[in-house]
């Protein structure tokens, strides 16, 4: 099937596109909806303009829309414009997201794409959360943590690129703290710098940090291309 991907450059949506892809499917563009607060509960906030970056990597076209409030309202109306602009200019069939717990996101996505005739394809729904993280970085994916919100995480742990190791570490954090190891109750944010989908890799050369004891992000402010080693 030809397949929109609802894109925001963390681990979940790209992983999503490594698997829909090895499922045969192709990716014909990226949608990217921009909230407008950083609470927003229906979209990636963290670092969302540097996608055009992962865009150029993946060579897939990308569709960008802001959304002009931060109603979950008017966000579904600004993501219905970019799928329907997706279905007119790529002739999508589908679309695919990186949901794996959120009911709320998945109803939400699933009513939007019935509206304009789309099948919803979640190739992360319901996976375990351990055996994914570990999956996730066997299979190559390198990210970095650009936003924390839970208890167990601290300052320490924003710009982190991931190891296997600090996969083991995320495990017992969670069962520790009862939080979700995947942070798909927002305990955190990625953003991904490597990955078997992209022709190269992402070189972070300027960033800064802010922490307040209890939340804090990681702000790229730029970042450039560089060949695969």
């Amino acid at each position: 099937m030809k397949l929109a991907s609802l894109f925001s450059g963390g681990k979940d949506s790209t992983f999503a596109i490594y698997k829909a892809r090895s499922n045969g499917h192709v990716i014909s563009c990226l949608v990217t909806v921009f909230p407008r607060s950083e609470e927003s509960h229906l979209l990636h906030h963290p670092n969302i303009s540097m996608t055009r970056l992962q865009a150029d990597l993946m060579g897939i076209p990308q569709i960008t829309m802001r959304a002009g409030s931060d109603k979950t309202e008017t966000e579904l109306d600004e993501l219905r414009n970019a799928l329907d602009v997706a279905k007119k200019r790529f002739g999508i069939e589908g679309v695919v997201h990186g949901g794996i717990r959120s009911v709320f996101q998945k109803k939400n996505f699933e009513a939007v794409c019935s509206s304009l005739g789309l099948a919803v394809v979640a190739p992360l729904w319901n996976v375990d959360e351990a055996s994914y993280l570990r999956e996730l970085v066997a299979s190559g994916f390198c990210f970095v943590i650009t936003s924390v919100t839970s208890e167990g995480l601290d300052g320490s742990w924003l710009g982190k690129e991931i190891t296997m190791q600090d996969v083991e570490k995320l495990i017992a954090i969670s069962t520790k703290f009862g939080s979700n190891a995947s942070f798909e109750g927002g305990e955190a944010e990625t953003f991904v710098i490597r990955c078997p989908v992209f022709s190269g890799n992402i070189k972070i050369t300027k960033s800064s940090k802010t922490w307040d004891g209890y939340r804090g992000r990681f702000e790229i402010t730029e970042a450039g291309l560089e060949e695969q080693c």
